[in-house]
């Protein structure tokens, strides 16, 4: 009765109100494990008096004191994480020894130039599973926790570590650095290179002033981390840099939780980042900016993109509206260099086959649809088309969010130029829709076109350029399917696009992640590569109108080729092929060239495993590859009178040695 406790009971321990008054308000909030035990201690000398009371009154106050205030903070006290933590070791915990928090907490660190604060100390009993460096001063630790089915991901940046004279340095930089925001809303290398420079100049300065002696190296160091945490993206930079991070994920409520990420190796894998609530609109106003699209509750859904010196990557952000609890980030990281057929050989995604067959469609100039589920690897596939055109070709890209590598293209000589179209989930109204998009670049010339995620009505537009387009340069695109079919009952129902339209496919390539039997690994595959027949009239499954020339063999873990296709059964190619004098009507010059093809990509791949040098995979050395095999070609073909697969691959391997010598 807390009016007994009030009134007629307080005659009988008035002091006792004061403890409870100073534990609640001095104890618990300066050292709520000192204050715990203090107030068990407390209890049990309660107790004990009241064995030993005689008179009834007081004993019910003492009893009443005791279940209705003191044991009514231990119960609350009892629910904290903190208490269930030291519960068990409290009779071994000294009031006062605040050497139980460095065991219980794991520090949390905010260097004071910077938003985002770092977890210190990896989780106890984890195994360490890898460990490396980026960029030279950036050290990666993956561990497995005990109990769990996500891994570790611990990470040092290097602004961590910095010495105190450093640290002193780089905090007054920082506050005049912020007086210098670029005026533009891009931020391009040569911008970068100016802030950094302007950093150099202001640390120098600043330690000059505060008569700190810091070296060349060191002011370089700082004026990087100055320029991150300024006009750069903070720690997404950092993430960015690791080649192995796929996915990034800063979770509603933001400063609540650790950023979680997808890593090549380790899948799922929670970090010892937590990002503040200030870093969270940060990013956002930054995206807002570069983008042009909107994000608030009347807009709660931004898609853009964002390159940063490290790498690029797409972004997805909500908030209110849509996420009740505020701001949320997805980010799909793209290789800072495009992917190409032979870096997919050497990870094992296609095989030599697959990509010689590819690269003889792409130059065939028919439609190819990149099909699968979302993170199968569309997009990469798509971006590693680009090498297989001839230099020669004009190439016109179309996308809602800017994902492909057109300014790293644009820099090898590629003539590529990008259109940006209206996002279907945002539809800013000074956003040309996709589909108006698709039809602009069909008015712009002879080229060929490569259309990002196909989402809605574009889908439309898409089938009239492969029309227009099939019989004269490559179109190819993405869109959300898991087999042949789903790709047809998607286009035709969900999109609205007649049946016979869907027709125009000629090729559809079908990526797809692959699990392990324990469900904790994926590795992405091609599972197949299907021709779209023309002589069906509506249901192409029932009609036959699908023929696989390679599907993946679970067994083996590559493609292999149908026996359509190795028996010439596929009208897609002899049709390629009957426009080529040397190959019209005869399948096995055709698979011949395609073996050829398939033979130049599998050797590229050898000849940098060889050399140790896994440039000669990169775009630059491909594309050049490329455009050697079609001028040995011609060259091969003026002198024999006829394509000799055999002396084009020599003459294309000696081609091949002499220029990875040189490649860097």
């Amino acid at each position: 009765n807390p009016s007994l406790i009030d009134r007629a009971c307080t005659q009988y321990f008035p002091e006792h109100f004061k403890f409870v008054e100073d534990l609640l308000i001095n104890k618990i909030r300066k050292d709520p494990i000192a204050g715990y035990i203090i107030l068990l201690d407390e209890m049990r000398g309660f107790n004990e008096k009241v064995e030993s009371l005689a008179y009834v009154g007081m004993k019910e106050c003492y009893t009443a004191f005791v279940k209705q205030v003191l044991f009514v903070i231990k119960r609350q006290l009892d629910q904290t994480e903190l208490i269930k933590g030291v519960l068990p070791i409290i009779s071994q915990i000294r009031p006062g020894d605040r050497t139980i928090y460095a065991d219980v907490f794991s520090p949390t660190i905010r260097p004071n130039f910077t938003l985002t604060r770092y977890m210190l100390k990896p989780p106890e009993n984890a195994e360490l599973l890898e460990q490396y460096k980026l960029a030279g001063d950036i050290d990666v630790e993956i561990f497995k926790m005990q109990g769990s089915t996500e891994n570790y991901y611990h990470i040092i940046p290097p602004e961590f570590r910095l010495p105190e004279d450093e640290y002193m340095a780089l905090g007054p930089a920082r506050r005049i650095m912020l007086s210098y925001k670029p005026t533009t809303t891009s931020f391009t290398t040569q911008t970068r290179e100016y802030f950094e420079r302007v950093g150099s100049d202001l640390i120098a300065t600043v330690a000059k002033e505060q008569g700190l002696q810091l070296g060349h190296e060191a002011i370089a160091k700082l004026a990087k981390i100055l320029t991150r945490y300024t006009t750069g993206m903070g720690i997404l930079e950092i993430l960015l840099t690791d080649p192995k991070i796929q996915d990034v994920f800063i979770n509603a409520p933001i400063g609540e939780h650790p950023i979680r990420i997808m890593h090549a190796d380790f899948e799922e894998c929670v970090s010892n980042l937590i990002p503040t609530k200030e870093d969270a609109e940060s990013m956002a106003a930054r995206f807002r900016l570069e983008s042009g699209r909107p994000l608030d509750e009347a807009e709660p859904v931004l898609d853009t993109s964002v390159t940063t010196a490290e790498g690029r990557a797409r972004v997805a952000a909500i908030t209110r509206s849509l996420s009740p609890q505020g701001l949320a980030f997805a980010f799909r990281r793209h290789r800072s260099e495009p992917w190409t057929f032979p870096l997919f050989i050497q990870n094992k995604m296609i095989n030599s086959l697959a990509a010689g067959l590819l690269w003889f469609v792409i130059d065939g100039g028919r439609s190819i649809i990149y099909a699968g589920p979302r993170a199968s690897g569309k997009t990469s596939l798509l971006g590693a088309t680009i090498p297989e055109i001839m230099r020669k070709y004009r190439i016109i890209t179309v996308e809602d969010t800017l994902e492909l590598p057109v300014d790293e293209y644009r820099d090898l000589g590629y003539n590529i130029l990008s259109l940006k179209v209206q996002s279907v989930i945002t539809k800013l109204e000074s956003e040309i829709p996709a589909d108006e998009g698709i039809r602009t670049a069909l008015r712009l010339g002879d080229s060929c076109l490569i259309i990002g995620e196909v989402r809605s009505r574009e889908a439309r537009a898409l089938y009239e350029a492969m029309r227009v387009g099939a019989l004269s340069n490559v179109v190819a695109g993405t869109i959300h399917g898991d087999d042949p079919y789903g790709v047809w009952d998607r286009v035709v129902n969900d999109l609205r696009v007649p049946t016979t339209s869907f027709k125009a496919t000629d090729l559809l390539v079908m990526p797809a992640p692959i699990r392990s039997a324990d469900g904790l690994h994926r590795y992405r595959r091609l599972v197949t590569i299907t021709e779209v027949g023309k002589k069906w009239q509506k249901d192409p499954l029932k009609e036959n109108g699908f023929m696989e020339l390679m599907k993946y063999d679970a067994k083996k873990d590559t493609l292999e080729p149908t026996k359509a296709f190795l028996n010439g059964e596929s009208e897609l190619l002899m049709a390629i092929g009957s426009k080529v004098r040397d190959w019209a009507g005869d399948w096995n010059a055709i698979l011949d060239n395609i073996k050829l093809r398939a033979d130049i990509k599998q050797a590229t791949v050898d000849l940098a495993k060889k050399s140790g040098n896994n440039r000669i995979l990169e775009a630059d050395f491909i594309g050049r590859g490329n455009d050697a095999f079609h001028l040995i070609s011609e060259s091969v073909s003026k002198e024999l009178g006829a394509f000799d697969n055999k002396e084009i691959y020599k003459r294309w391997m000696d081609w091949a040695k002499s220029e990875a010598k040189n490649v860097r």
